[in-house]
């Protein structure tokens, strides 16, 4: 089925071996910045509140749940990533497991379409916030497009700068949001708390807490951004498995803390209802200096998520297009710093596409992060079957890092995908507008893969390449 040779071989000696122009520069804490900076985001901040919200301490069960599901993607993401160690991430694997069309959907679906959808909702949301704290003193979206545009330039340099930057950024925001579940669960907060008990109505299968683990999901989804790097990781066999797990794990105790502490300030039903939990609950705990905390909170997770999206897409761009599954101009590197630019350029651009659109409507920002929730957990599904297929092609291939459990983990996951696919609306009104938007631009994605894949590369939908000319390239 596949060359005796390869079977003797590192797949990471290979990747080595091959030509490469970028130098690893990223350790264990870099990657772990990442895998945390892209998943606490304002939108995270945002829908956790409003599950707390609607569940209150019973919220910690969908969110356990969530943590488990988050456990079993970060376990194949891992075992595909040091197997098949290419820039392309997921595109890669899913072209030597399944094939070019789910390669080309799983990683549009995932990837570029979440980046049209969540990263302009984060960037809306950062517009919503700065305006409602310092109202009037800047001109709508200047806020949101002058960080677009910064973070643009910044990738631009390259990724020792995009390293630096994202430590700064993932660590100042997880501390703010540690500090306010601290000072809120303590008492230490500047302003009183309320005065009923959190759990004097604590009923952990009530108020659809099992439907919750949807919405809990989308705190946990993004950790797997540390893939595409994997060529300019050191010591990738250790570091990429420990920053996704130590992500996650870091990221479940600080949503925990920051949900519940929430619930000792802030009604409930405020926090269900608003589209601006986070900004009630800063206020309610540090009154008006609880401002100057949710702005540096809304700052540094925006421009975390950003930057780390900037990073990591357009190499996933860069390595489907090595793989002949996009267009070739992805693959042009800038002479000094070796960044995708072109890349870089294409994805700034998705980004702020939606933004024109939506404008400064606080109602699009719900739709635009369930909606890609759909296209994300999309592609959580097609990794986990990367895994199963590649287990049975490719039974005795030496993998640096291997899933525990296997299959468990696996069908696991893909149940738990479904199910919080299933559940994505929290309300009946919400469910045509946000299928029909993931539906239609992932319909648009699947017509553009079939056309490229035929008329282009010329080659079958569906027939896996073979692993040793992908990890030869």
């Amino acid at each position: 089925m596949h060359d005796p040779d390869i079977s003797l071989a590192s797949p990471l000696g290979l990747a080595q071996a091959t030509a490469r122009t970028r130098k690893p520069s990223l350790g264990l804490s870099a990657l772990l910045a990442v895998a945390i900076g892209l998943v606490v985001s304002q939108g995270v901040m945002v829908l956790m509140l409003q599950g707390a919200g609607i569940a209150g301490l019973g919220f910690l069960i969908p969110l356990a749940l969530a943590f488990v599901l988050a456990l079993t993607y970060v376990l194949s993401f891992a075992e595909l990533a040091l197997m098949i160690p290419r820039a392309g991430s997921l595109s890669s694997y899913t072209e030597v497991a399944l094939g070019h069309f789910p390669a080309i959907l799983a990683t549009f679906s995932g990837y570029v379409v979440v980046a049209m959808f969540a990263l302009s909702a984060e960037l809306l949301l950062l517009d919503l916030i700065i305006n409602e704290v310092y109202p009037g003193t800047f001109p709508s979206m200047l806020i949101a497009y002058g960080v677009l545009i910064g973070f643009t330039l910044l990738n631009l340099l390259g990724i020792d700068v995009f390293a630096r930057l994202q430590s700064a950024l993932a660590l100042i925001m997880v501390i703010v949001l540690l500090a306010l579940g601290l000072a809120a669960v303590t008492g230490s907060g500047s302003e009183p708390a309320l005065n009923t008990s959190i759990s004097s109505d604590w009923n952990p299968l009530g108020a659809g807490v099992l439907t919750l683990v949807a919405l809990a999901v989308w705190g946990f989804v993004g950790a797997e951004f540390v893939c595409p790097l994997v060529e300019e990781s050191r010591q990738p066999q250790r570091t990429i498995p420990w920053s996704m797990i130590l992500g996650v794990t870091v990221i479940f105790v600080t949503i925990a803390l920051y949900s519940i502490g929430a619930l000792f300030y802030v009604p409930q039903e405020e926090l269900a209802g608003s589209a601006l939990p986070h900004y009630l609950f800063a206020t309610a705990l540090f009154g008006e200096a609880g401002k100057i905390f949710l702005v540096i909170a809304a700052i540094t997770a925006t421009c975390s998520t950003l930057n780390t999206s900037l990073a990591a897409i357009p190499r996933m761009l860069y390595g489907m297009a090595v793989n002949g599954q996009a267009f070739p101009q992805f693959k042009l590197l800038s002479k000094k710093h070796k960044a995708p630019w072109v890349a870089v350029l294409f994805v700034a651009a998705i980004t702020g596409l939606p933004v024109v659109f939506m404008g400064d409507d606080p109602a699009a920002i719900g739709l635009l992060l369930l909606a890609a929730a759909v296209a994300w957990l999309l592609a959580y599904i097609i990794c986990h079957l990367d895994v199963i297929a590649l287990r049975r092609r490719y039974p005795d291939l030496p993998r640096p890092f291997k899933t525990p459990f296997y299959p468990l983990p696996q069908i696991l996951g893909i149940a738990g995908m479904l199910v919080s696919i299933y559940y994505v609306s929290p309300t009946p009104e919400m469910t045509a507008s946000i299928f029909y938007s993931a539906g239609a631009v992932l319909g648009l994605v699947s017509l553009i893969a079939v056309l490229w894949i035929k008329l282009v590369m010329g080659k079958p939908l569906f027939t896996p390449e073979p692993l040793e000319q992908v990890l030869a390239r």
